[in-house]
């Protein structure tokens, strides 16, 4: 793909190993530079965010229509899962794509507004996030992890979720409310 992002099954959707230097009294690790992001068509991160989860917590399947994350696995394992929604906000599309993949310390995931994603912690997890668009509340948007038409092979179904994440409505009522949103025609 481009300068150290690997491609992943959904498209603009990269992941990237992160080099740490290591000595005796520790190690450093570059999380992030501007550099980096430019080429995959980022725009500049505004805030920062450490979420931590322990084993078995499932976040998601989350969607923003303003902001672009990126996600930084800083201890612990994660199931992350991607679900591209954006040709089917357009209607140019009857079926998402998607993509899951394990990360580990030491590794990294963009993911642009318009593709929803999740993950499960494997492992206890610390994961660093940066945002395009501070905090507001009003980009917070989903479905239900489970929903088949979204087809994450999630590993395991016995999960600890938020009652937020709990009552998100299937992926169709997602697309359809991000029609609205976005001023598509909605399908009826």
């Amino acid at each position: 793909m481009v300068d150290g992002w690997e491609a992943t099954a959904v498209p603009g959707v990269a992941r990237r190993s992160l080099a740490a230097h290591a000595d005796p009294r520790g190690s450093f690790t570059e999380l992030w530079r501007e550099s980096w992001t430019e080429p995959l068509g980022a725009p500049p991160f505004r805030q920062a965010n450490v979420s931590r989860s322990l084993a078995g917590v499932l976040r998601g399947m989350h969607l923003h229509d303003r902001q672009d994350d990126l996600w930084i696995v800083l201890e612990g394992r994660a199931f992350v899962a991607t679900v591209d929604l954006r040709e089917m906000i357009a209607g140019t599309a009857a079926a998402p794509i998607g993509g899951a993949f394990e990360l580990g310390p030491g590794s990294a995931v963009y993911i642009p507004r318009g593709v929803a994603h999740g993950f499960l912690a494997i492992d206890a997890i610390a994961l660093a996030y940066l945002v395009t668009a501070e905090y507001d509340g009003t980009d917070e948007h989903g479905f239900a992890w489970d929903d088949r038409l979204a087809g994450v092979p999630w590993p395991t179904t016995d999960v600890t979720i938020s009652d937020r994440d709990r009552a998100l409505a299937g992926l169709a009522a997602a697309v359809n409310d991000a029609r609205q949103r976005s001023g598509h025609s909605v399908a009826r």
